[in-house]
């Protein structure tokens, strides 16, 4: 085992290697959703994304940050990688709360995970709820600890502009970032294609994520973690958290909070510095 690995397991609270089959690669997601928050505070503190693998190492594993799809799912990919299971990255449009007819940017990765023949996707950088590995296959179901359902179906017709496979979740709305209808029936998450993607693809949709005007990443303090039966979500004061069926939603009132917040919940260190530069409360 190397040392990266052997750091990254620690991180995420294993003390030894997961199996390499479906069990083994949902007990490696659930831990790393657990423990690496997802989070974009570099973006509004005026810094770069990059996707250096080492450099996303460093920041995710050895500073003890979080990260955004980007970067959850580089480090996800290598580790995995580590342990035997063959992976490559795909690109996803999100669907969340957007209206029929509209086909967002592919501004999501997640990866394809081959288990001795069988492709499943692997998602451990979707800050939007929590979604466990699925098996391509149409139709296929699956149920969390938080009590939602999720769904992967493959959608009629070949290379639809806005993606041949559809995942749905079905479930509380406040068990996700905010970003859900309310009520509990399916609805979409995102669409993708099985599509070969180049590091230049994942380096151009980091790139319009972390810097275009307008967007999510570069409009609002964002941070999200799993829970063991539930979601905790953070929207620039707004904090939501789901577990074990209930629910509590406050608005955080200083920056001695939203830091507090950030290291107990969200397992976040930011300095007194850096709360302050992001002028959350500076109305």
């Amino acid at each position: 085992m190397t040392d990266k690995l052997a750091a990254y397991l620690d991180r995420i609270g294993l003390g030894a290697a997961a199996s390499r089959d479906a069990q083994g690669l949902a007990r490696l997601q659930q831990a790393h959703r657990q423990a690496i928050p997802f989070e974009n505070l570099d973006i509004m503190l005026g810094r770069g994304i990059s996707l250096d693998e080492d450099r996303v190492f460093d920041k995710l594993i050895t500073n003890r940050r979080g990260g955004y799809c980007f970067e959850q799912n580089t480090l996800f990919a290598r580790m995995l990688a580590a342990l035997g299971f063959a992976n490559r990255p795909l690109l996803a449009r999100v669907r969340l709360f957007l209206p029929d007819g509209y086909v967002p940017p592919r501004t999501h990765v997640l990866l394809l995970v081959d288990l001795d023949g069988e492709h499943w996707i692997a998602d451990a950088g979707f800050g939007g709820s929590f979604i466990p590995p699925m098996k391509l296959e149409h139709g296929y179901t699956a149920r969390t600890a938080d009590g939602v359902g999720h769904r992967l179906t493959r959608q009629p017709g070949e290379g639809r502009l806005d993606g041949d496979w559809l995942l749905e979740r079905a479930g509380p709305p406040t068990a996700t970032d905010g970003r859900a209808a309310p009520h509990e029936d399916w609805q979409p998450q995102y669409t993708f294609e099985l599509a070969e993607v180049a590091p230049e693809d994942l380096e151009m949709g980091n790139h319009w994520t972390s810097t275009r005007p307008g967007t999510r990443f570069t409009t609002l303090h964002v941070a999200s973690i799993a829970l063991s039966q539930g979601f905790a979500s953070l929207n620039d004061r707004k904090l939501t958290v789901f577990e074990g069926g209930e629910t509590t939603v406050r608005e955080l009132t200083d920056e001695g909070e939203f830091r507090k917040t950030l290291r107990e919940l969200f397992r976040i260190r930011l300095s007194e510095t850096e709360v302050s530069a992001l002028r959350l409360f500076s109305d």
